[in-house]
């Protein structure tokens, strides 16, 4: 992985400067086309295809707005786990602490040698072996009045280290963890090391009962500003050429620590990847179909967002959307591609 994205990001400054000067006019039919496509998937919200750092093309369906910030659902877990990376970078924190270092008061009361040695790294990596408070689990959890006792006092259902166990509040642990290192409110370190050096804006975020920002769920950002995410990730962690994250976490983001148990995607530090067509592709996943996808061999940036009204957990806007990056986008990519 670390000569790959090397390649991604040298082929980046060699090429972004001309590639798309001049491209011929039956490019645009093409991408019209992949554009029209996509307004015939009746859940989509927006379309945004990215290269060599250039936008290509753009388009919102039925009265969405490009300037309002909508929910990305759980791709806000990849936006947690880049907080944590750049905590981590900066000596906030490491990610081989563990929960008794961060929540001493609770194993004092509730001692447990397991659960108080789960790391940090466990819990970007959904490793942590807590039974999830995602799914049948959720409600449960958001409606409880303390988030971060009502996940630790799970039953562990896997040996930490082991097999996935998806949760989102693994993910909030998290958030909660940067708020305890850093001695600021996540958002206010978001947006002091993330979102204002990327003039970013981000709308909505959930709060749990003690004032801690929600972990993995409910941030509201604009397609743009994903896109934004998604090219500074390809250029190694820079954007505009101020350094965002250190290279060497990107690299360990894209890393594949587990599988899930539901889908045939591998998982990273919050980062999810699988093949599409010939090329690795990596992304954010929130539900009822929020996309952050990064495609490094192709030097490219696809986001895709959805409306939430109709979605439900048989996820059935997975499939159509999928088809549209592999059968249209990507081979437009790959023509372009230099």
């Amino acid at each position: 992985m670390i000569s790959f994205f090397t390649r991604v990001i040298v082929s980046f400054f060699v090429a972004s400067t001309s590639i798309l000067v001049a491209q011929p006019a039956s490019n645009e039919g093409s991408l019209e086309e992949i554009l029209t496509q996509a307004e015939t998937i009746t859940s989509l919200r927006s379309v945004l295809v990215q290269q060599n750092g250039k936008l290509l093309g753009e388009d919102y369906f039925r009265n969405a707005s490009p300037d309002h910030p909508y929910n990305i659902k759980s791709a806000s877990k990849s936006i947690i786990s880049l907080l944590t990376g750049i905590a981590a970078d900066r000596g906030d924190l490491s990610i081989d602490e563990t929960l008794s270092d961060y929540f001493p008061e609770y194993f004092e009361a509730n001692p447990d040698s397991v659960k108080a040695n789960i790391t940090i790294r466990n819990l970007l990596s959904m490793q942590a072996g807590l039974e999830t408070t995602s799914f049948y689990n959720y409600g449960r959890w958001v409606i409880s009045d303390n988030w971060v006792k009502f996940q630790l006092d799970q039953p562990l259902e896997e040996e930490p280290g082991g097999k996935m166990v998806y949760s989102t509040g693994t993910s909030h642990l998290l958030s909660v963890i940067i708020t305890k290192a850093t001695g600021m409110s996540t958002r206010t370190f978001a947006n002091r090391y993330l979102f204002e050096p990327m003039d970013i804006q981000v709308g909505g975020w959930d709060r749990d009962p003690q004032g801690y920002y929600m972990g993995g769920n409910n941030i509201a950002m604009t397609p743009e500003d994903l896109l934004k995410i998604g090219q500074m990730l390809l250029n190694g962690g820079t954007y505009e050429d101020n350094r965002i994250v250190s290279q060497k976490w990107v690299r360990d983001s894209f890393q594949t620590y587990t599988r899930s148990n539901f889908n045939p995607y591998d998982y990273g530090y919050m980062w999810w990847n699988r093949p599409v067509g010939n090329y690795k592709v990596f992304f954010a996943w929130g539900f009822g179909g929020q996309y952050l996808f990064m495609i490094p061999e192709l030097n490219a940036v696809v986001v895709i967002t959805s409306f939430l009204e109709n979605a439900t957990q048989r996820r059935t806007y997975k499939e159509p959307v999928f088809e549209l990056l592999e059968d249209q986008i990507i081979p437009y990519l790959k023509e372009h591609h230099s």
